[in-house]
């Protein structure tokens, strides 16, 4: 098992060079966009098309966003585990007792 930051380091083994920040980020947010679409499209077709859910494909395209999401984090010099860590602190602050469809319409914009 490893972190955050050690994905992040294992990941850029594969970024190869997009020449500089701009289109490092252009192709990183298009990346992102098409694998969650992926995911989204599989899982359509489970619900809706009568396709069976397969979840090691769906365990693939999530590593491919992550993957992305990883590149994107390191072109703006952000470790990976900071956005986790970011985030979790900020579900923390916005549902302090834990998420309920009650506390999500009338909370704190945070």
């Amino acid at each position: 098992m490893f972190d955050f930051n050690e994905y992040q380091k294992l990941a850029l083994r594969t970024a190869g060079n997009h020449g500089d920040f701009d289109k490092t980020m252009m192709y990183t947010a298009l990346g992102l966009n098409g694998e969650a679409g992926e995911v989204a499209e599989h899982i359509k077709k489970a619900f809706f098309h009568g396709h069976e859910l397969d979840r090691d494909k769906l365990e693939k395209e999530l590593g491919d966003v992550l993957w992305y999401l990883a590149v994107m984090a390191d072109t703006l010099d952000i470790p990976l585990e900071d956005i986790a860590r970011r985030n979790i602190e900020k579900l923390a602050r916005r549902y302090p007792q834990g998420f309920s469809e009650e506390r999500s319409r009338n909370r704190d914009e945070q």
